[in-house]
């Protein structure tokens, strides 16, 4: 018997609805769900790809345990119950002998509530020390725009905005939804502004493009502001009435005008003035920013940047602008239990030393691996790792993996046998998102779906019933429901529905509000947009942003481009999600081998050929990627694949995790983001030559 069901593609965050043709109890086919407000019926690569992912003859079907040496590659099968029992026994021991700070839960790129289920283990548990890659992907723009006016705003594409600014962010690579909406407002007459140090699918389509040096975006931003005004493009009326801090920020912006704004970022005066007046003068607009810009030093205050530029041109709250929106009838504020970690121990975390904001209370990678090392502030013993693969998404990689073997219990969850998973002591097996019931609330829109659980494969278990499993074991069991629909009834109860209510529902979107502040002001202590964050000067942060030179940069570290002449950056590649899906057929067949793009008149001067095998090379080692020729860069830039590992190579080496991995380049000494605690990802120096 045949059936459509519908639900939620788990492939990345952005929460799109698919179709599922299931017959015989068995998914045969996905599609894009028409009726989706996010994806409309369309799917990127890896969402049609879900089916190779389920079936996928690589993925760990069994708890496994590890024989013989860390990283030897030598595995036995276990049972649940054996698995379950070793665990619970690694972390009371560790909790026993060292205290329960000597315990690290790390989340990783799920991006849904399996995330918030182990941040509640880790704290019923009593760790102060819960990670996660907050500090560098989306949550300094979610925090930024909270501290500048309360709500993180959203664009009205819709109606649609006369002009949009894409700033570090490449839509059909990440969120193919709203790349749709985009093009439907490019093709309504919108005006595009690309921000970006590489030419991307939509460059064709933008009046300008603003190619700067990686790392500069917030100098950039500053002489934006610089001259919307010195121009008096502002809008005057909601400047006066809805913001404070205007005069201490016309005088700080005289720092940066658009001639030495150029000398930072490589783009032409005259081409920030036309960018600036571009936006300020085709109203209603939005920014929209992406992970671009949410590592290195400014990493904060970049996002407070691109606040300021839509607070001072009247585009928040107005049609066609950057919109809050109503409320979901959902509750998800109880699910991770903070008040089980006492304020005395919370004030333990590593990294409280770190001072960072208040609101800040995850571990900073770089802290985890100097506690497992050096013992700095105290020994970390034990991880549990739940999808997430540090050895190849934490700065300085060689480090990360000294720590891990270092460890003396390593537990990981995880679909596939990473690099990090085969270091471990204990691997539990996921369950794909076919394989457990969910609700999606993704960070871009104002909106929860459904997910639906239509398969099972083998012994792999959702991360819930890992975890309920687990505090039962130990004696925590009153923190978690049974069935995992308890939980998901408990999220929707404000809507007065269940979960299975919910299964015919769908989802429950939010509504636009337009100019909410009319009403009831702006959500921050002075009631209006704080152009000047008192709360970030009461903290002693910068209440304005103040751009700040990265580390090894032709302009903080002149002498090192003597040795070191171009500067990298890095993304992800359209059809994998970081370092995941290079089992998949389909995704790796698009991309089979990792490129670092490299301009012509470069190459020629290097002597180096499209498809010749190049080193990249910082102060902290080299890796070994496959040229492609392209002036998609500027000729002092090249541009690096992200999140590389080969799961067909041998897995005692484990799968040449440091072949081609960009973070054997990145650094994990400060300094950092004083604010977030975001690492130097980007706009490092390099050397570039040929392998032999």
């Amino acid at each position: 018997m045949a059936e459509i069901v519908k639900s939620t593609c788990g492939n990345c965050q952005m929460a799109c609805g698919i179709l599922i043709n299931v017959e015989d109890n068995k998914p045969i086919q996905i599609e894009g769900d028409p009726d989706s407000p996010v994806n409309k019926g369309v799917l990127c690569i890896k969402g049609q790809a879900a089916l190779e992912l389920l079936y996928n003859p690589n993925r760990i079907k069994h708890p496994l345990k590890r024989e013989g040496q860390r990283g030897e590659g030598k595995w036995r099968p276990i049972t649940w119950d054996e698995a379950i029992d070793t665990v619970a026994a690694g972390l009371t021991k560790a909790k026993d002998t060292s205290g329960v700070e000597s315990v690290i839960f790390i989340r990783g790129a799920a991006k849904g509530l399996q995330e918030d289920y182990l941040t509640r283990f880790g704290n019923v548990f009593g760790s102060p020390n819960i990670a996660s890659m907050a500090q560098n992907c989306f949550m300094p723009r979610r925090i930024s725009a909270s501290l500048s006016y309360g709500y993180f705003p959203r664009p009205d594409y819709e109606y649609p905005p006369s002009c949009l600014i894409l700033w570090g962010m490449s839509p059909f690579d990440t969120r193919i939804g709203e790349y749709q909406q985009i093009c439907e407002a490019l093709n309504n007459g919108t005006k595009l502004i690309v921000v970006d140090p590489r030419r991307h699918k939509l460059m064709d389509r933008a009046e300008l493009w603003l190619q700067l040096r990686p790392g500069s975006d917030l100098a950039l931003a500053l002489g934006m502001i610089n001259v919307i005004i010195n121009e008096e493009l502002y809008d005057k009326d909601f400047v006066d009435r809805w913001t404070v801090g205007f005069d201490q920020l016309k005088d700080h912006a005289q720092s940066y005008s658009p001639e030495k704004v150029a000398e930072i970022t490589w783009v032409p005066a005259e081409t920030i003035k036309a960018a600036a007046r571009l936006y300020a003068t085709h109203k209603p607009a939005c920014i929209q920013c992406g992970n671009g810009i949410d590592s290195g030093v400014n990493s904060l205050q970049n996002a407070r940047a691109s606040d300021i530029l839509r607070a001072i041109t009247g585009n928040l709250g107005v049609p066609g602008g950057e919109l809050e929106w109503s409320s979901l009838p959902i509750n998800t504020r109880h699910i991770g239990m903070e008040d089980k970690v006492s304020p005395e121990m919370r004030s333990r975390r590593i990294s409280a030393k770190d001072n960072l904001l208040p609101r800040v209370f995850y571990a900073l990678p770089h802290r985890i691996i100097k506690a497992i090392l050096y013992g700095d502030p105290y020994l970390i013993r034990v991880a549990y790792i739940q999808g997430c693969n540090p050895l190849l998404t934490y700065s300085n990689a060689k480090e990360v993996y000294r720590a891990l073997n270092q460890l003396e219990f390593l537990v990981v969850s995880d679909m596939f046998m990473t690099p990090t998973a085969a270091l471990a002591d204990i691997v539990f097996p996921v369950a794909s998102f076919l394989e457990f019931d969910s609700i999606h609330i993704p960070p871009y829109y104002k909106i929860a779906s459904v997910q639906q659980k239509v398969a099972q494969v083998s012994e792999c278990r959702s991360d819930y019933d890992t975890l309920k499993d687990l505090a039962k074991k130990l004696g925590l069991g009153e923190y978690f429901y049974e069935d995992v629909t308890q939980f998901l009834d408990s999220i929707l109860a404000p809507a007065n529905i269940t979960f299975n209510d919910f299964r015919k529902i769908g989802a429950i979107k939010g509504n636009k509000l337009y100019k909410h502040y009319l009403k009831d002001g702006f959500q921050t202590p002075s009631g209006k947009v704080e152009l000047y964050s008192s709360q970030l000067k009461k903290w002693n942060f910068d209440p304005l942003p103040a751009f700040y030179e990265n580390p090894e940069t032709p302009f903080s570290d002149p002498e090192l481009t003597k040795d070191y002449p171009f500067v990298f950056t890095s993304w992800k590649p359209f059809n994998f999600q970081h370092s995941r899906y290079r089992e998949i057929p389909t995704l790796r067949g698009v991309h089979p081998e990792p490129v670092i793009h490299i301009h012509p008149q470069t190459a020629v001067r290097l002597g180096i050929k499209d498809d010749d095998w190049v080193y990249i090379e910082t102060k902290r080692g080299r890796i070994k990627q496959k040229a492609i020729l392209s002036t998609d860069v500027d000729q002092r830039v090249v541009g690096i694949d992200y999140g590389w590992w080969f799961p067909e190579n041998n897995l005692s080496n484990p799968y040449d995790w440091a072949e081609a991995n960009v973070n054997i380049l990145t650094n994990d000494q400060p300094p950092f983001n004083r604010e977030m605690g975001s690492p130097v990802l980007r706009g490092i120096l390099c050397k570039v030559y040929r392998a032999e």
